[in-house]
Formats: structure tokens, sequence, C-alpha cells
């Protein structure tokens, strides 16, 4: 019987260049998608696997994230005072309360692997996933929103195989991704396949296929052991991709592809992508949307 993942680890210690000035007093992860915040998102798509502690990497000036998830009393008192009951619910119920929230400092951002390297001690010899708060996964309607990532872990369940979620994405916009190697072998949609290699930002003509890595991972904990003896690359930073080329090696890595809407919410147009996205699904919202754009012309 393979080990449950119990603990997910999401990096966030960014400091949200790509989105500034909207994330020079605000953390990134706290922009709203639709009605709450991008880390919201991540955080119930993680908890929709069964996972039951959430590892934040963080930094100084972040406290707010941490913030979000903590019960706020005075705010509570005053909801409840006013008879405003659904909203008081909403407040209350962020999370489900058998879901832990531990944080850890990484006082240097080098690199996700290093991130990923600082939850070691939390870890300890579990396997763990990580989902990288900067992209939303958004299945279409025919499924539950965060069915891609339940599937992930039953991928995991049923092979014991670390998985990485890939999507496919236009040739010309393959330089800008880590890029899965199948050595050939077929991928379709929900389908777990062993990995030859991952190539990093590879141009058109040189990319092994166009399936994209895109931040979701299941992970063994020797994975930790093969990022404490990862060499530092550029700017000292410690690479996870470099651990799991070592991991293929030796263990086996799988891809999982994805057909879900992706967004990258580390940008502007990935961002407004996603809120309209999410917009769409509250049936409201759709026809608010739909006549403002019949108005606009757009």
């Amino acid at each position: 019987m393979s080990a449950k993942i119990n603990k997910a680890v999401i990096p966030v210690a960014g400091l949200g260049t790509r989105m500034l000035p909207a994330t020079k007093a605000i953390p990134k992860e706290l922009l709203p998608v639709y009605d709450r915040p991008i880390i919201e998102h991540v955080v119930k798509e993680a908890i929709s696997g069964g996972v039951t502690e959430i590892i934040l990497v963080t930094r100084s000036g972040k406290e707010a994230i941490e913030n979000h998830f903590d019960a706020h009393y005075e705010l509570e008192h005053r909801l409840e005072k006013k008879g405003k009951e659904t909203i008081l619910g909403t407040v209350k119920n962020i999370i489900p309360e058998h879901v832990k929230f531990t944080s850890i400092r990484q006082a240097d951002a080098l690199g996700l692997g290093h991130a990923v390297l600082c939850a070691k001690h939390l870890l300890k010899n579990e396997p763990f996933a990580v989902l990288l708060p900067d992209v939303l996964v958004l299945d279409h309607g025919s499924h539950d929103l965060n069915y891609s990532f339940a599937q992930l872990v039953e991928a995991w369940n049923k092979t014991e195989v670390g998985q990485v979620m890939v999507e496919r994405v236009d040739s010309e916009l393959i330089e800008n991704y880590g890029v899965a190697d199948l050595d050939g072998a077929l991928s379709k949609p929900f389908r777990s396949v062993a990995l030859k290699g991952l190539v990093e930002k590879p141009s058109p003509e040189e990319a092994p296929s166009n399936l994209a890595i895109l931040g979701r991972y299941i992970l063994p904990s020797k994975v930790l052991d093969l990022l404490e003896n990862t060499k530092a690359g550029v700017g000292g930073e410690i690479q996870l991709t470099d651990a799991l080329d070592e991991l293929i090696k030796t263990e086996g890595l799988n891809s999982f592809e994805t057909d879900a809407g992706i967004h990258d919410c580390g940008n502007k147009q990935g961002f407004l992508s996603a809120n309209l996205a999410v917009g769409m699904r509250d049936p409201e919202t759709c026809k608010e949307i739909k006549s403002l754009i019949e108005r606009s012309g757009w």
C-alpha cells in the first residue's frame, strides 16, 4: 500500500515583480481571483487531494498570508452581531478544521529546490506534494474544479512513483517552459507516463514534446536527499528540476497530463484570464460578463 500524501509544500517567498505595482505592498498570493485570494484557491486544490497539512515556505513581509487562514475574532463578532450569517460562515470556514498550517522562513531566495529543502524537517520521510501558487489549475465543467490534482494524487497511489503534472502548449510558446521528455511514449489526459528526462526551456526545434511542466508535483522523500546534494547553479540557486533529473535515473518519475484550464497568475494576462474563468462559473456573474462583452463589442 502506497504512503498517503498528507503534506503539501507551497512556496510563497517570491517578490511578485511581474505583477508590480499591484504587489508593492500586497503579497501576490493575496491578489483576488474572483471572490477569494489566489492562495486560497491553491490551498483548496491541495485539500481536494487529501492533504491535511499545508507548509508555507515564506519570508518577512508575508505575514498577511498566514493571517488570511487564521481566525479573525473581531470581524467574526461584528458579522455575527449584524446578523450576516452567510458571510460569517464563509469567513470562518475558509479551510476545514482538520487541516493544519505550518510556515517556515526561506531567508534567501535561492530557487524552488531550496524552498522545498527548507521544509525537509517538517516533511520527515513522507512523500509530499508541491504546488506553485502562481498557477491556477481549473478543471472544465464536466469535472470537479480540482479534479486534476485529485487524479495526480491517485496516480501516485497506484504507482508509488513521483508525478509531475504537464499540459500541452503551442510549439511557439514551448521555450518559456520546462518540458517533459517521454522518449516517444504516448501521453493523453489523466494518464501517468514514465519520463526519460526534463528539458529546461528548449527551442521549438529541440523540444522533445509540447508537454510543459506547470507547477504541480507529487514527490517521494528521496528527492529531499537529492536536493541536499544538488549543486547551486546561476545566482546560487538550487533548482528542483536538477534533483528530479537524478530521481529519474534512480527511482523513476512520471508525467501526468491534464486538459484543465491553466492560468499563470504571476502575469497580468493570466491573472485576468483566471478571474474571468472563475467568474464564469458563477451563473449570475456569467450573465453579467456576457452582457458586458456584448455591450462593449469586444
